[in-house]
């Protein structure tokens, strides 16, 4: 739902500016329609559905997951493709995974967004109208930033629906944004960003002509310049930086990539005074390859670690002193797991 629009049409019929906090608490618990606020006079109801569309996205195709996982396949008003995923846990944790952008210009070769057109970025409206949807479906109560697009590319619209997600009941300590370490987004979220949303780092190698191989974007901001900003948000904000690292067959996973990894992460690298900050500063999750097509062929690229060879991985980390653990894949039956995003190239 465009909010400014709705501000604007309220204000041009009359309305009472408390109108649209009635609009926006509705919307936020899982109200379906405008006709099912009934907090709203009935003529107000009707005027609104004709006038301000209940959400900035349209709905192309829906897919659930054996494990229960969903994946919508959302266009906006210009025709931009956006896909977005709700992952229901045995737990009972319900995650929302958001994208930023219609495609991702930073074409990452492990991951099928940035093998297809990019689009643009999405306008906060749009980006929460995805947490919306799945609102109206369940409860939710986590979120991450790791769908479509680079956040940091869009920080302003990322931000100002983060900032909403509380009202949906997503705090900020649940919320994640995710980046391949884009460095003019990232030193503003460090010096900007107060609230205690969570910061992921994509590393995926810690040699630097391995990751640039493997992401592009490491040649303009190279990984040692993207970990000293990483530092300086521990330093000024205490918090711990999530590094993603996918699992790539010969590529990224023996011992010696598990030893360079937690070189590159010890805590005696740091300059922060590490008694008023208790625990390693980096939690590593390693992230088992899921097929993307990516190639320019539209062949796969890469082959998947086994398990063995992750939890080995994993085990050099732990025994380094980094925490690390396993991702749990979710939607690989409906092409909605890490990575994986935009890969039905048909529809997208």
């Amino acid at each position: 739902m465009d909010l400014a629009l709705l501000e604007r049409t309220l204000a041009d019929r009359g309305e009472p500016a408390y109108r649209a906090r009635q609009v926006w608490e509705s919307s936020a618990r899982g109200t379906p329609s405008y006709e099912e606020m009934t907090t709203l006079p009935m003529m107000l109801r009707s005027s609104l559905a004709e006038t301000v569309p209940f959400s900035t996205l349209e709905i192309v195709t829906k897919r659930e997951s054996q494990d229960g996982t969903v994946k919508v396949l959302f266009r906006t008003h210009d025709g931009h493709p956006v896909e977005a995923v709700l992952m229901r846990y045995r737990d009972g944790r319900r995650s929302v995974c958001l994208s930023s952008q219609s495609g991702c210009p930073l074409t990452c070769t492990f991951c099928a967004t940035g093998a297809m057109k990019f689009g643009r970025n999405l306008t906060a409206f749009e980006i929460l109208d995805q947490a919306l949807h799945f609102r109206r479906l369940d409860r939710i109560d986590h979120a991450v930033y790791m769908g479509m697009g680079e956040p940091f590319l869009n920080l302003d619209a990322v931000l100002a629906s983060a900032l909403r997600l509380p009202d949906l009941g997503i705090t900020h300590r649940r919320t994640t944004i995710s980046t391949v370490g884009w460095m003019p987004g990232l030193s503003r979220f460090v010096d900007d960003v107060d609230v205690p949303i969570r910061l992921a780092l994509s590393i995926h190698a810690a040699d630097p002509r391995l990751r640039s191989e493997l992401m592009p974007v490491n040649d303009k901001y190279p990984l040692a310049d993207v970990l000293d900003e990483c530092r300086r948000y521990v330093a000024l904000r205490r918090r711990k930086v999530f590094v993603e690292y996918v699992m790539l067959a010969g590529v990224n996973d023996s011992p010696a990539d598990a030893r360079a990894l937690a070189a590159l992460l010890d805590a005696r690298s740091f300059k922060v005074n590490l008694t008023t900050y208790r625990g390693c500063p980096f939690k590593v999750n390693l992230i088992p390859y899921n097929p993307t097509g990516s190639d320019v062929t539209g062949a796969d690229p890469y082959e998947g670690s086994s398990r063995e060879t992750i939890e080995r991985f994993k085990s050099v980390l732990l025994r380094a002193g980094i925490p690390a653990t396993v991702r749990l894949t979710r939607g690989r039956d409906i092409s909605a797991a890490c990575g994986q995003l935009a890969s039905e190239r048909t529809t997208a």
